[in-house]
């Protein structure tokens, strides 16, 4: 998830650079296993097919940023089919997608794109970045993102959303650190 929201500051240093930790902490452990990489905000893209070159994997995880997807927006359920779609149909191996977002699914079609990966035979674990209770939405001149009556807006991790997401496609939900089980 690169969207704007993954810029809140409510996890140190925010919320996408701890993603990006994360995801380099989980490379570490998954020797011999392809890793692809999809950056999705309001639309998705397969930035990294699945390769076992982890090191251009990691170097195109450096270069994720909200700028990477010029579509705001977060699009969980074009995030989850792209990454089905970027699987070999044809291999027997285990498919899991690695989901690392704060969960607001502002397309509302994560949920059902989970059950397609499960029909698919496609497991998601995700990590969710942030915290329920929030923090200020960075705008993008500086400063914090108003609404229209000029209250601060918030972005919250939505753990209910993403535990939803797991269970739909037999993965498990964990708030900002790697799977236990993959």
């Amino acid at each position: 998830d690169v969207s704007r929201s993954m810029m809140v500051a409510d996890v140190k240093p925010n919320r996408l650079e701890r993603a990006r930790r994360e995801v380099a902490d989980l490379m570490r452990v998954v020797t011999g296993d392809r890793i692809g990489l999809v950056a999705f905000a309001g639309n998705a893209f397969l930035l990294c097919p699945l390769t076992l070159d982890y090191g251009a994997v990691d170097m195109f995880l450096s270069q994720m940023t909200p700028e990477a997807i010029p579509t705001s927006g977060t699009d969980l359920g074009g995030a989850i089919e792209t990454a089905i779609a970027s699987f070999d149909k044809e291999s027997t191996a285990d498919k899991v997608i690695i989901l690392v977002t704060d969960g607001e699914d502002n397309e509302g079609k994560g949920l059902a794109a989970a059950k397609k990966a499960a029909e698919a035979g496609v497991k998601i674990f995700v990590f969710g970045m942030g915290d329920p209770s929030g923090g200020p939405l960075p705008g993008e001149e500086g400063g914090y993102q108003q609404d229209d009556t000029g209250k601060m807006i918030l972005s919250r991790l939505d753990e209910t959303g993403l535990s939803d997401i797991a269970q739909a496609a037999g993965g498990e939900f964990r708030v900002g650190v790697a799977p236990a089980v993959l």
